[in-house]
C-alpha cells in the first residue's frame, strides 16, 4: 500500500453544506476534478467552480426522487478499485472507470429529522440515506487509496495535509478518516434502527440495543431492574473475549437479576485484578461483593483458603452476597460454601470439579453457578471503555485498569516497609480501588496464614461523603484486626483527622495517592506514631 496518494478526482455530495464551497475551491486550485450530485453540484457551480455532474460519469440520470444516483459501477468501481492490482486496473480500463481519490459525503439528516416534534414515519424514511453510506463505506474500506471525509470539521486538516504533501494524502490520514467514517455509519444505522423499532412497536429489546449502538447484541430479558417497577434487559456483546458475567454460562440456579449481574461483574473485576497482581505466584484470588461494594477480598494459597478468607472479611455483609474466585472451585472450597450459616446468591469461577458442583447443587436449589473459563491470558484490553448514561447523553471513559507499581511509590514517613509488606499493601490498594468513593480499606496478612502466604480485607468504609467517616467505618468493621493493619485510601487526605483515626486504631501502614496541600500534616502524624506512610501518585475514584 502506498503512503502518499496524489489527489486527482474528488466526489462531493453533502447534506450539511457548511464550508463545502471553500473546501471544493481549495481542491480545485490544486487541479482536482470535482464530481458532484444534485444540490451540492448546483451550489458549487453557482460559486463559479467547474463541476462534473455524477450523471455525466454514470451515463444515467438521477431518478426516483434522487433515491438512485450514485449506486453505479462507474462510481463504486472508481472508489473501490485497488489501483496496484492488475485485474482491477484492467477492469477499470475495459469499462472506462476512472479512479476517485477522495469522497466527501455527509449523510441525510436523519437524527435531526426524527428529533422534530410530530415528525411522521414517511418523513423519517425519506431521510434514510442509502447512496451516501454506501459511498462512505466503500471509500473507508479502500483507505489504502481513497480518503473519505464525513465531517466539515475535517476540511481544514485534510487541506493542511494536501498542502504539506504537494496534493497527496498520507496513509495515516486516510486510516484515521476511515475509522471516523465507519463510526459515523454505525451511529447512523443505530439511530435508524432505534427509531423504526419504536415506530413499528417492535420488540423493545432490539430497540434498546440499537439506541445504545449495539444492534447486534444478544438481548436477554431480566425480571426487572434495580427495583421491581423498572424494566430491564441484558445486552451481551459476543465480541468480548475476557471473563464476563454477561457471557458466562450458568450451570445451576434460578435466573440472574439486574442486581446479580451488576454485583457479579464487580466481584469478577476485583478478583481478576487481585489475580493479575501475581503475588504470590499461583495463589487464588477471591472477592465477595454486596450492593456493588467489596465486603471481603483476599489472595491465598488455595481456592478453599481464598473462599474462607473472603467470607471472613465481613461475614454479616457477605450473607446473600456474590463471590468470585480465580481458581476452580474444588471439594474443600465447596464444603465451606455449603457450611451452616453460609449463603450466597451467585458464585463465579473459571470452573468447578464434578464433586464440588454436585455438593453445591445439592445444598442450594437456587444459587446461581457461573463458569467463565480460564482467566489466564484473558486480561482486559487496554483502552476498554466504560459507559454510564445521564439524562440526555452518556459519559464514556477508559476503564481504570492501572495496577499498583510499588517501585514507583514514595516513602514519606515512618519506618520503610519490607518488600513483602509492600506486596501486601499492593493488594489492599487494589481492593480500595474497587470500593465506591470516598473509600478507605484496612487489610493485611491473615493471622492464620503463614507470612507471605496471603492478604485479605479486614474492613472498609465506602461511598461516604467525607473521608473521616470512611476511616471510622473501616476501623469499626475491622475491629481488633485494625491493629497492625495496612490502610489504603482511594484519594488523598485533605486533613490529618482521618489518618489520626487510623493511627488511634493501631494501623501500621497508610497508603494514599498524596497531593493534598496538607500532606505534611499526615506525614508528621505518621512519623510521630511510627506508621509507614507511602504515596502512590495515582487516584482511584469510583462513583
Amino acid at each position: 500500500m502506498p503512503d502518499l496518494v496524489t489527489l486527482r478526482r474528488a466526489l462531493i455530495s453533502v447534506s450539511d453544506k457548511t464550508g463545502v464551497v471553500d473546501f471544493a475551491r481549495a481542491l480545485a486550485s490544486m487541479g482536482v476534478e470535482l464530481i458532484s450530485t444534485g444540490g451540492t453540484a448546483r451550489l458549487l457551480a453557482d460559486a463559479g467552480l467547474t463541476v462534473t455532474p455524477v450523471e455525466t460519469v454514470t451515463g444515467m440520470p438521477e431518478m426516483m426522487d434522487g433515491r438512485v444516483k450514485t449506486l453505479h459501477p462507474k462510481v463504486h468501481g472508481g472508489i473501490l478499485a485497488v489501483r496496484s492490482h492488475p485485474e482491477h486496473a484492467a477492469a477499470m480500463a475495459r469499462h472506462g472507470i476512472a479512479g476517485i481519490d477522495l469522497v466527501c459525503v455527509n449523510l441525510y439528516p436523519f437524527e435531526r429529522t426524527v428529533a422534530r416534534p410530530g415528525v411522521t414515519l414517511e418523513e423519517a424514511v425519506e431521510n434514510i440515506d442509502i447512496g451516501g453510506p454506501a459511498m462512505v463505506r466503500s471509500a473507508a474500506k479502500n483507505f489504502d487509496w481513497v480518503a473519505v471525509v464525513t465531517r466539515p470539521e475535517d476540511y481544514r486538516s485534510v487541506l493542511a495535509e494536501l498542502d504539506a504533501h504537494r496534493g497527496a494524502t498520507t496513509l495515516a490520514l486516510r486510516a484515521r478518516l476511515s475509522a471516523d467514517a465507519f463510526a459515523r455509519t454505525a451511529e447512523y444505522d443505530a439511530a435508524i434502527a432505534a427509531h423504526l423499532a419504536a415506530a413499528a412497536h417492535a420488540d423493545e429489546r432490539a430497540g434498546w440495543a440499537a439506541r445504545l449502538g449495539m444492534p447486534g447484541a444478544r438481548p436477554a430479558p431480566l425480571r426487572y431492574g434495580e427495583n421491581p417497577h423498572q424494566r430491564a434487559r441484558l445486552l451481551a456483546d459476543e465480541r468480548y473475549r475476557g471473563p464476563s458475567i454477561a457471557l458466562a454460562p450458568q450451570l445451576h440456579g434460578k435466573e440472574l437479576s439486574y442486581n446479580n449481574i451488576n454485583d457479579g461483574s464487580a466481584a469478577l473485576a476485583l478478583a481478576q485484578e487481585l489475580a493479575r497482581l501475581g503475588q504470590p505466584a499461583g495463589h487464588a484470588a477471591a472477592a465477595v461483593v454486596k450492593h456493588a461494594n467489596p465486603c471481603g477480598a483476599c489472595v491465598a494459597p488455595t481456592a478453599a483458603d481464598a473462599v474462607r478468607l473472603a467470607l471472613a472479611g465481613d461475614p454479616v455483609a457477605a450473607y446473600g452476597g456474590i463471590l468470585a474466585v480465580s481458581r476452580e472451585v474444588d471439594a474443600p472450597a465447596a464444603e465451606l460454601l455449603c457450611a451452616p450459616g453460609a449463603f450466597l446468591e451467585v458464585i463465579i469461577a473459571p470452573g468447578y470439579t464434578a464433586d464440588a458442583l454436585e455438593m453445591l447443587k445439592a445444598r442450594w436449589a437456587n444459587v446461581r453457578l457461573l463458569v467463565t473459563g480460564p482467566w489466564e491470558g484473558r486480561s482486559p484490553e487496554p483502552g476498554e471503555l466504560t459507559v454510564r448514561s445521564v439524562p440526555g447523553g452518556v459519559l464514556v471513559q477508559e476503564r481504570d485498569l492501572a495496577l499498583p507499581d510499588v517501585a514507583a511509590w514514595q516513602h514519606r514517613a515512618g519506618p520503610p516497609a519490607a518488600p513483602q509488606r509492600l506486596r501486601d499493601a499492593a493488594a489492599v490498594w487494589v481492593i480500595v480501588k474497587h470500593l465506591a468513593s470516598n473509600a478507605v480499606a484496612l487489610g493485611g496478612p491473615d493471622d492464620h496464614t503463614p507470612a507471605g502466604a496471603g492478604v485479605r480485607l479486614f474492613g472498609a468504609g465506602a461511598g461516604q461523603m467525607d473521608r473521616v467517616t470512611a476511616c471510622r467505618l473501616a476501623v469499626e468493621k475491622a475491629g481488633p484486626r485494625a491493629r497492625g493493619a495496612i490502610a489504603a485510601s482511594d484519594a488523598f487526605f485533605p486533613f490529618d483527622d482521618g489518618p489520626r483515626i487510623l493511627a488511634d486504631a493501631g494501623v501500621s501502614m497508610i497508603v494514599h495517592p498524596g497531593g493534598s496541600k496538607r500532606d505534611d500534616d499526615t506525614f508528621k502524624l505518621c512519623e510521630d506514631r511510627g506508621i509507614a506512610c507511602y504515596t502512590t501518585g495515582i487516584r482511584h475514584f469510583r462513583h
